[in-house]
C-alpha cells in the first residue's frame, strides 16, 4: 500500500471515509465480515470495499435507532439546529475532497459535483432554522366548555432509502428534517454510491450528534435488508427516492405496520416550447433541464414538445450546444459530461434510442454508446420522434433529447398529461397569462416556468400521481416526520 505521501488526492479522499457500518454510534464490520466492491463507472476500476450489510445488521441499527429516539425527542430544538448547522459548516469546508469522492463513485463532472455539495449543505443550513419553528396550537372549544391543545411529536424511528444519483443531497434532504424534528434514523444508501453517505455520517458525529440518532447500513441486498426492518414494528417512518417500481413494493412492505411514507419516485417530464418563447433561454433552460447529472435525474426533461414554428430552430440550437460538451472522466474541470452509473443504464439508454430510431426517430446528434472506457454515451437530439417510442413513456435517464411538434395549446397540454408520472413539467412562452393558465393545467407537483430547474432547498419537492407521496424541502419537508396529537382539556 502507498504510504500517506505517495497517495494521489483521489486515493486520499476514498481513504478518508470510513468502509464500515455505522450502529449505535460504533463503526463495525457486517455481522458476516462480508464486503462488496464500489466502482469507478468512469474506467469500471475498483475504488474500495465497503461492509456488506444483512438483515440482521439492519435490525441491529433499527433497534440501535429505536433505543435512542426517546432520549433525541426530548433534545432542545436549539440544540438539534445547532448539530445541523455544524454540520452544514464542515461540509462548506470540505467541500473540495466531498465533491471529488462524489465524482469518483458517481461519474459525474466535478463542477456538478460542486454543485450538489452546495445543495446538499443548504437543507441542513435550512433545517437548522426550522427546529425551531415546529409550532402547535391552543384554542377554545366551540361549546366554551373546554380547551383544544395540538401538539407537534416526532413521528418516531424512520427507515431512509437513498438513491446514487445525488448521493449527497438527497441525504442531507431528508436527515436534515428527521434531525429537526426529534426522529432517530436508519439510512440505506444506494449500492453504488455508499462513500458520500458514509462521509456524511462522520461529519455528523464530528457535528456532535448522539450516538443511535443516524445509523447507517451498507448493502449489495437492498431488498432483504430494508423489507424487515419495514415489517418489523418498530420503524414509523419511511421516505424513499428511487423508481416507482420499487417505490410500490415499498409501500406494500410499509403497509403491515402502517408506516407514514413519503415517495420520491420517477418521473417523464415534458419541456415545452411554445412560439413567443426566448429560445435562446429555452436553450440554456434545456441544457439544464437535460444535460445536469447526464440526464440521470428524476427531474430531467425527457419529452420535448416545440411549437412547429420553432421546432426547426430550436433543435439545431440544442444540437450545437450539446455537440460542444466535452465528455470524459470528471475529476478534470474541463469535462462537462460524466459516465452514466452502470451497464446496465447504458443498456437501456442504447435500448431506448435504438427502439425510437427504428420507429422512424431521426438522428440530428450523436445516437452512439461508448463503453470502451466506461459507461458513456453520446450526447443525442432526436427530432420525429413517433408517439409509440418507448422512450416518450419511459423514463430515459440518459443524455438524450427527443423533440417532437406541436402547434395546439389544449392538444400538448393533453398529452404532456398523459403519463402515469406527475414530478415535473417545464415550459417556455413570454405570455404570463398563458405561462400561468398552462401551470394550473399541467398535472405534475412542480413547474419550471421560463426555469430549466427547480430544486431548491427552501421549497417543497415532490410529485403527484406514481412519481410519489409527500413532499421534501421547504417548510412543508419538517412535517413529513412530525405527528399530530390533540390533547382534549376539560374541566374548565
Amino acid at each position: 500500500m502507498n504510504s500517506p505521501e505517495q497517495l494521489s488526492g483521489e486515493d486520499t479522499v476514498v481513504q478518508a471515509v470510513p468502509k464500515q457500518l455505522l450502529i449505535g454510534g460504533k463503526w463495525c464490520a457486517a455481522e458476516t465480515d462480508s464486503t462488496y466492491d464500489v466502482e469507478d463507472p468512469s474506467n469500471r476500476q475498483r475504488l474500495c470495499a465497503v461492509a456488506d450489510a444483512t438483515a440482521n445488521d439492519g435490525l441491529a441499527a433499527l433497534a440501535a435507532a429505536d433505543d435512542a429516539q426517546h432520549s433525541w425527542a426530548q433534545h432542545p430544538p436549539r440544540a438539534r439546529g445547532e448539530i445541523l448547522r455544524r454540520a452544514f459548516e464542515l461540509i462548506t469546508q470540505r467541500h473540495e475532497d466531498l465533491a471529488l469522492l462524489m465524482t469518483l463513485e458517481m461519474g459525474k463532472p466535478l463542477a456538478e459535483s460542486r454543485a450538489e455539495i452546495t445543495y446538499a449543505a443548504e437543507f441542513f443550513r435550512w433545517f437548522s432554522e426550522e427546529a425551531v419553528r415546529i409550532d402547535g396550537d391552543y384554542a377554545v372549544s366551540p361549546s366554551g366548555t373546554g380547551r383544544f391543545l395540538v401538539m407537534r411529536q416526532p413521528v418516531g424511528p424512520a427507515v431512509l432509502i437513498t438513491p446514487w444519483n445525488f448521493p449527497m443531497a438527497m441525504g442531507t434532504r431528508k436527515i436534515g428534517p428527521a434531525i429537526a424534528a426529534g426522529c432517530t434514523m436508519v439510512v440505506k444508501p444506494a449500492q453504488q454510491t455508499p462513500l458520500s453517505m458514509l462521509a456524511l455520517a462522520a461529519i455528523l458525529e464530528e457535528a456532535g450528534l448522539p450516538d443511535g440518532v443516524l445509523n447507517v447500513v451498507t448493502t449489495s441486498s437492498a431488498g432483504q435488508v430494508t423489507e424487515p426492518m419495514l415489517r418489523d414494528g418498530r420503524a414509523r417512518k419511511l421516505t424513499f427516492t428511487g423508481s416507482t417500481a420499487v417505490g410500490r413494493t415499498l409501500i406494500e412492505q410499509s403497509a403491515e405496520q402502517v408506516l407514514k411514507t413519503s415517495m420520491e419516485l420517477g418521473g417523464n417530464a415534458p419541456f415545452l416550447v411554445f412560439d413567443d418563447a426566448d429560445l435562446d433561454a429555452a436553450v440554456d433552460g434545456a441544457m439544464l433541464a437535460k444535460m445536469r447529472n447526464v440526464g440521470e435525474a428524476c427531474t430531467a426533461a425527457n419529452r420535448f414538445y416545440v411549437h412547429a414554428d420553432v421546432a426547426e430552430e430550436f433543435s439545431r440550437r440544442l444540437a450545437e450546444r450539446m455537440s460542444a460538451l466535452r465528455i470524459g472522466r470528471g475529476v478534470s474541470d474541463e469535462i462537462e459530461v460524466g459516465p452514466l452509473i452502470d451497464a446496465r443504464q447504458l443498456d437501456k439508454v442504447d435500448e431506448l434510442v435504438t427502439d425510437a430510431v427504428e420507429r422512424g426517430a431521426k438522428v440530428v446528434l450523436g445516437g452512439e454508446r461508448d463503453d470502451t472506457r466506461g459507461h458513456f454515451y453520446q450526447p443525442t437530439v432526436l427530432t420525429e420522434v413517433p408517439t409509440d417510442a418507448r422512450l416518450r413513456r419511459e423514463e430515459i435517464f440518459g443524455p438524450v433529447a427527443p423533440i417532437a411538434t406541436f402547434t395546439d395549446e389544449s392538444s400538448v397540454v393533453a398529452e404532456a398529461n398523459d403519463t402515469e408520472y406527475g414530478l415535473v413539467s417545464y415550459l417556455y412562452t413570454r405570455d404570463l397569462q398563458r405561462g400561468l393558465r398552462i401551470s394550473e393545467a399541467l398535472d405534475t407537483g412542480m413547474v419550471g416556468l421560463n426555469q430549466g430547474v427547480v430544486s431548491n432547498a427552501a421549497a417543497p419537492f415532490g410529485g403527484v400521481k406514481q412519481s410519489g407521496l409527500g413532499r421534501e424541502g421547504g417548510k412543508i419537508g419538517i412535517e413529513e416526520f412530525l405527528e399530530t396529537k390533540y390533547v382534549a382539556v376539560g374541566g374548565l
